[in-house]
């Protein structure tokens, strides 16, 4: 379990494609792992991966095949920046919105402009994502816990002000950049509940 604070912002060292899965180092920044150990988890873009092997500022994560399509992992490159987030502990404060790891879909941003000292976003999603977007509501954005302003259609925007911008990759984005979506815990199931 996460809660969609980013810790620091990181790079990709290497991808070393196995068959149809593969193997990712990644950078980690700012981010100590000391306190981490093999098998434990981390968010990297909204993902939650499993740390396989780390050195003192670096680990490796495998990504299944299955991830690889639900996720943006398949576009990035070497070099591309990240953000991570380590799993919670149950003492932690909830800063953000409880956030699974477990990416339901990929958006596009099809717009942004300053509002303010913020930008907002407005970010594209599969349409069978919309019904659990509301206005108000929480949603994550490569791991980033976020509120939404406004929904409409399959469509939604955000506005990130500029604490955010500057310890997360969202100052990097530009109209057409995918990016993880994981639509709010609560919305998910109880729409598995409600609906028959």
């Amino acid at each position: 379990m996460f809660t969609g604070i980013i810790h620091a912002i990181g790079k990709i060292n290497t991808i070393d494609e196995q068959g149809s899965d593969s193997r990712f180092i990644f950078n980690t920044g700012s981010m100590d792992l000391s306190d981490l150990n093999v098998g434990d988890s981390i968010a990297v873009n909204g993902a939650c991966l499993t740390l396989i092997g780390k050195d003192e500022n670096s680990f490796a994560a495998d990504i299944s095949n299955e991830t690889l399509k639900r996720t943006t992992f398949s576009k990035l490159e070497v070099g591309s920046s990240i953000n991570l987030e380590k799993a919670m502990q149950l003492s932690d404060r909830l800063n953000g919105h409880m956030v699974s790891g477990h990416v339901d879909g990929i958006g596009k941003v099809s717009c942004l402009g300053d509002d303010g000292r913020s930008v907002c976003y407005t970010i594209v999603v599969p349409k069978a994502l919309n019904r659990y977007l509301s206005k108000k509501g929480s949603v994550t954005v490569d791991g980033v816990s976020l509120t939404i302003n406004a929904v409409e259609e399959n469509t939604f925007r955000v506005n990130v002000i500029p604490h955010t911008l500057s310890k997360t990759i969202f100052s990097e984005y530009i109209v057409g950049r995918q990016v993880n979506i994981e639509v709010d815990m609560i919305a998910r199931y109880l729409d598995r509940i409600i609906v028959k």
